[in-house]
């Protein structure tokens, strides 16, 4: 599963991905992996973050077993590491790369 956070993120974008995610992960199946790309992010709404603690549940409990991030700029770090001790099951692997080929690469692609 590829998600992309593109511009200014606002909580009623992440509020309507997370309803829509139950009709995307009804084809995946589990041990699924999860891209998440950060390349092209200017700025997420921070009343946004309930959001994404949700949709970290969602894909947690659906099975994923390995999340990929791109994260090019460390200040554009919008708090992922901590929700994800709040929001994933465990054992999860989580890397963090600074591009979309090191992502490809620790996604064995």
């Amino acid at each position: 599963m590829y998600v992309s956070y593109i511009g200014v993120v606002r909580r009623d974008e992440l509020k309507r991905a997370l309803e829509e995610m139950g009709a995307l992960l009804a084809d995946l199946p589990a041990g699924f992996r999860l891209l998440t790309d950060l390349e092209r992010l200017q700025s997420m709404d921070p009343a946004g973050m309930t959001e994404i603690g949700k949709i970290m549940e969602v894909l947690s409990k659906q099975g994923m077993e390995l999340v990929v991030r791109v994260i090019p700029d460390p200040s554009k770090d919008i708090g992922l590491n901590i929700l994800s001790l709040f929001h994933y099951r465990k054992p999860l692997k989580v890397v963090t790369c600074a591009n979309l080929e090191e992502a490809a690469k620790a996604l064995k692609l």
